[in-house]
């Protein structure tokens, strides 16, 4: 089958898109707006997007109504966020997160999950996930008519590195020790552990 993006409903194309590229990683994203109120949310179109200086980048898709999402909203205020490794023992808490809540709802309570003071930048970060990113705004690009489906590329600049002492050896992460899970398309999701790894050395 073959399928002209200008014909698609933008749906349509999303479910293709989600579909075709997996697995993908998952940024669950801490960020506080300008009054206070932290918030916790996760996204799938997430990468790493440069090694000097480190950056990674996700994308917030807006909401049915064309709104932007409050973490790209507090984002833009504070300049600052964490990104969190999801790993299975926090799947379900970051699927409590998945809900679309008034900008005023603390995700961390909904989530049970604990808040801890960052080092470099003024956002909580999560106790419980084992990696977390500390990131400064570097750069947003804007893609598509600003309706829905439309979303917003942001770019962080990582200022500071957090990783449980049990995954680091030579610099290197564990990665079947770190248990991560990756995004499907629709409400499935994929767990990496040591039988779903292997090793194919570059000649």
């Amino acid at each position: 089958m073959q399928f002209d993006p200008t014909t698609l409903k933008w749906q349509d194309g999303y479910k293709l898109l989600t579909g075709a590229i997996v697995p993908r990683p998952i940024a669950f994203v801490s960020s506080i707006s300008s009054t206070g109120v932290y918030n916790l949310a996760a996204f799938s179109f997430f990468t790493a997007v440069c090694a000097n200086p480190l950056a990674i980048g996700f994308t917030p898709m807006r909401r049915m109504d064309g709104s932007k999402k409050d973490t790209f909203n507090n984002i833009m205020e504070t300049k600052q966020f964490v990104v969190h490794v999801v790993t299975d023992a926090i799947v379900e808490a970051m699927n409590e997160t998945a809900p679309e809540f008034p900008a005023d709802i603390d995700e961390f309570s909904v989530s049970h999950l604990t808040p801890i003071k960052s080092t470099k930048v003024n956002v909580p970060r999560v106790k419980e996930s084992p990696i977390a990113l500390e990131c400064e705004l570097w750069q947003t690009v804007e893609l598509g008519d600003g309706g829905p489906g439309s979303s917003s590329l942001v770019i962080g600049k990582v200022v500071q590195i957090h990783v449980a002492d049990e995954l680091v050896e030579d610099m290197k992460i564990d990665t079947a020790a770190l248990h991560p899970v990756a995004r499907l398309a629709g409400h499935h999701y994929t767990r990496v552990n040591s039988q779903t790894i292997f090793e194919l050395v570059r000649k």
